[in-house]
């Protein structure tokens, strides 16, 4: 069956099967853990809606970032980065994590390493690019596993940013809407909680 086929079909695609979703957009155990969890064979409900929280709180979280970035409130931002990188490896986004790591530790005026010492303008450059990098990002992550699950993970709202496709004008079905609370601490991803999503509050 080829692409085409697999998504006229109307089921996701399993990822243990697809070597091109062994690439950098996710990290397939992570994911293979999250899908572990559905109880409903190919339909896959139960990951998609939690993928679906995570796309709706990066939005948010990202949205928040700016804010923090325009006040040059490196607290926050090492805060939020904390927050959506452990959100992001929950469901194996590792570019996103990657950046939102970044931004941790640059926002503790430390390199991306963790080490050395910055200047505060300096630190907020970096966190520049390392938000816009990690918004595009994002943007990959929610195309590609909206073509997974076969549905659209774009905002509602078109006007809130980061700007996605427009597939909800077309008919594609949406997965966001209401959805059950979220833990309240974040933590790694494990096998007694493979959802961590919970958002810091402020310092």
């Amino acid at each position: 069956m080829n692409s085409k086929q697999e998504r006229d079909s109307g089921q996701p695609k399993d990822p243990e099967s697809e070597e091109d979703l062994d690439n950098d957009i996710l990290d397939i155990y992570n994911f293979n853990q999250l899908l572990a969890m559905d109880d409903d064979g190919d339909i896959h409900a139960f990951s998609r809606d939690i993928v679906s929280q995570y796309f709706d709180q990066a939005r948010s979280t990202f949205a928040d970032m700016e804010k923090a970035l325009k006040e040059k409130d490196l607290l926050m931002l090492s805060s939020l980065g904390h927050y959506l990188k452990g959100s992001s490896a929950t469901i194996g986004v590792k570019k996103v994590m990657e950046c939102c790591k970044n931004i941790q530790f640059l926002g503790k005026l430390q390199n991306i390493s963790g080490k050395g010492r910055l200047e505060k303008e300096q630190a907020l450059k970096l966190i520049t690019q390392e938000l816009r990098t990690g918004k595009k990002e994002y943007v990959n992550a929610m195309e590609f596993l909206g073509f997974f699950y076969d549905c659209s993970f774009a905002p509602a709202k078109e006007d809130s940013k980061p700007n996605v496709n427009k597939d909800s004008e077309h008919g594609t079905p949406q997965a966001t809407g209401t959805t059950t609370p979220l833990p309240d601490k974040a933590e790694a991803p494990s096998e007694t909680n493979p959802v961590a999503l919970a958002k810091p509050k402020p310092s």
